[in-house]
Formats: C-alpha cells, sequence, structure tokens
C-alpha cells in the first residue's frame, strides 16, 4: 500500500479510550453534580455514563461526539447552565486531563515520519483540548495538522475536515489514511475517498467495525508492520 499521509482520530487512537475517559467522566459528573446523587444520576444518564462501573456505555454519543454535542447533553440533565458555559466547563476539565497512549507514540510516531509520510490528528474533540493532550505526551512535534471540529472544517462523520489536511498538505485523498476507533472516523474516511484503518482501543469492538474499514489493527504500534504488509 502505497501512502503520503496519515490522519489520526486521538481518543481511542492516539490515546486508550477507557484508559482515559472513564474515570475523568466519572470525577467530572461528582464535581459538577457537588456530589449530589440525584443530579449525578441525572447526568450520568444523559451522557450514558455507568456510575456503578465507572464506564461510559457503548453506545454513548460522547465517545465519537463533539465538545459541543456533549455539553448540550449534559445541560440536558442540568439545564441551570447554559450550553456555551458547559462546553467551556468540558473543554477545559478535558484539557487538564492526562491521557494514557495506546502505544509508545514517540518512537512510531518518528519512524513513520522518517518514512516521509505527512501525519495530522482530526478530532470532535475542540483543537485547544487536542493541542494540550499531545503537548502532554511530547508528540505535538511529529504532526504537521491538527483539527477539532472547531477548527473551521466540521466534524466527523462528515469528510470535509479529512479532505482539508489533504489540501493543506498537498496530498491526493486516496494515499492517506484515515485511523480512527469509531465508525464515525471511518464514515468519514470512505467518504473522504481515503483509505480507513480501524484501531481496537476505543469502546467498539472489531465486528462493528470490520464492514467500515480496510484493515483492523489491534492498535496504532501495528501500523508500520501491518501496512508494509498489506
Amino acid at each position: 500500500m502505497q501512502l503520503d499521509g496519515i490522519l489520526f482520530d486521538k481518543d481511542g487512537t492516539l490515546f486508550d479510550f477507557a484508559r482515559t475517559w472513564n474515570s475523568w467522566a466519572g470525577e467530572l459528573i461528582a464535581e459538577t453534580c457537588r456530589g449530589e446523587p440525584e443530579r449525578a444520576e441525572r447526568l450520568a444518564a444523559a451522557l450514558r455514563y455507568d456510575l456503578g462501573a465507572q464506564a461510559f456505555r457503548p453506545d454513548s454519543p460522547v465517545i465519537a461526539g463533539t465538545n459541543r454535542e456533549a455539553a448540550e447533553l449534559a445541560v440536558s440533565a442540568l439545564p441551570e447552565w447554559t450550553v456555551e458555559d458547559m462546553e467551556v466547563h468540558l473543554m477545559e476539565s478535558a484539557a487538564r486531563l492526562v491521557q494514557v497512549p495506546a502505544t509508545d507514540l514517540a518512537p512510531l510516531l518518528e519512524a513513520l515520519r522518517r518514512a516521509g509520510l505527512k501525519l495530522g490528528v482530526m478530532t470532535n474533540d475542540t483543537e485547544y483540548a487536542a493541542r494540550a493532550h499531545l503537548d502532554q505526551a511530547g508528540v505535538t512535534e511529529f504532526f504537521d495538522m491538527v483539527i477539532g471540529f472547531d477548527s473551521g472544517y466540521g466534524a466527523k462523520p462528515d469528510p470535509e475536515p479529512l479532505l482539508a489536511f489533504a489540501t493543506a498538505q498537498g496530498l491526493a485523498p486516496g494515499r492517506v489514511a484515515m485511523v480512527g476507533d469509531s465508525t464515525h472516523d471511518l464514515i468519514a474516511g470512505r467518504a473522504a475517498g481515503m483509505v480507513c484503518i480501524a484501531v481496537l482501543t476505543g469502546t467498539a469492538l472489531e465486528h462493528e467495525l470490520a464492514p467500515f474499514a480496510d484493515h483492523v489493527f489491534p492498535d496504532i504500534g501495528h501500523l508500520t508492520g501491518g501496512l508494509a504488509a498489506a
């Protein structure tokens, strides 16, 4: 397979979703609801978060949704908040979170760059939080472009932000791989005419992703060997 670029999703792809976001959400709910059980239960139900298991339910819209969508869900349970204030609250809380990498990121990204590939991130999180997380992981320098849902190109599953990366880097979409852990990522990649690669470090299972993917890898650490063998 001949590729000139790789565009990564962030949560569940560069970083392990469950090991990063499940505990954060539990803490966020407790903090936002000031320990009041009834309010916490309402907020958890709106976000599709299991308070007992301290984990997002697989059908939670928050997993692949935008920060705005998460804020709207939260405000449906806590109407004393405005969506705008909740957006800022979620963004600032998320940006402080220390992410758990899905693999040893720096050596992988360095190898991909040495191979001549342009690298980017397109996340339905905010660009602010995305840059904060990449900075924390010490890998910002490896990426040619970082796109959030609020960067002006739209959000997945719309293909426009993916095509914006290809255009900005002077790449043909068919020679770019979209790597992600959700059907949002893969549907956007297919609509953009890109190679679609699924990874299993999010919440979706292989049988859910495989129909939308050209390849399915356990995690992004398998990219170099997997693509060479494709």
